[in-house]
């Protein structure tokens, strides 16, 4: 990048952002080109700036991290969010990453963890502070698959689906309407949180279900 990279701090404690900002300005690719208290500030900042990185807090008066990533991501969707907090609850780390932050440092990182992870960030490269990383692997080890929550009938459905048969096909095997089947399609799109019988094809035969 020719340019400096630019960088918004939103933290509700002062003290913080003038240490943030501080060392930030002394890195020679970089510039700070705001600050705000909360995340409600964070978004008008963001959309008035144009950063290309914010570090967001999570625990703010107003409007929290989690709800000012959502609404940043929205209005402002090229800009990354760099999660910099103290907390490590499962709830919200997991809320604001599907927020949409791009990535995850507590604030027990050195600051030369901060300044590489905005480098990364810039190229399309997210950080995830260890223990976060931990606890999503840990998570996912113990959430069951999603097509555990198909009816039999679905499960059928999806089966064929990975085939390669077409709705009228479905229909015929399994002796159902095409009415029935295009239920039972969206059915299973909506459960797989899947965007098309494609993917879902591709679903079914990753997990042998076809």
């Amino acid at each position: 990048m020719d340019r400096k990279i630019r960088v918004l701090v939103i933290d509700d404690h002062e003290m913080v952002r003038m240490g943030l900002t501080t060392f930030l300005s002394l890195e020679p690719d970089m510039e700070v080109v705001g600050e705000g208290s909360n995340g409600k500030d964070g978004v008008e900042l963001a959309c008035k700036l144009n950063p290309d990185v914010v570090l967001m807090d999570l625990v703010m008066d107003e409007m929290d991290g989690i709800a000012a990533t959502k609404e940043l991501k929205k209005k402002c969707p090229n800009v990354k969010v760099i999660v910099l907090t103290s907390f490590i609850e499962q709830d919200k780390v997991f809320s604001v990453i599907e927020a949409g932050a791009f990535s995850y440092l507590l604030k027990t990182s050195r600051a030369e963890e901060i300044t590489t992870a905005i480098r990364q960030a810039v190229i399309g490269i997210p950080t995830i502070d260890s223990k976060v990383t931990g606890m999503m692997i840990n998570r996912m080890q113990k959430e069951p698959p999603k097509h555990e929550h198909l009816t039999p009938r679905e499960l059928e459905v999806l089966s064929l689906i990975g085939k390669g048969m077409s709705n009228k096909e479905i229909g015929e095997t399994l002796f159902i309407g095409i009415k029935t089947v295009k239920t039972h399609v969206s059915n299973i799109l909506a459960k797989l949180e899947l965007d098309d019988r494609t993917q879902a094809a591709i679903y079914a035969n990753k997990h042998g279900l076809s």
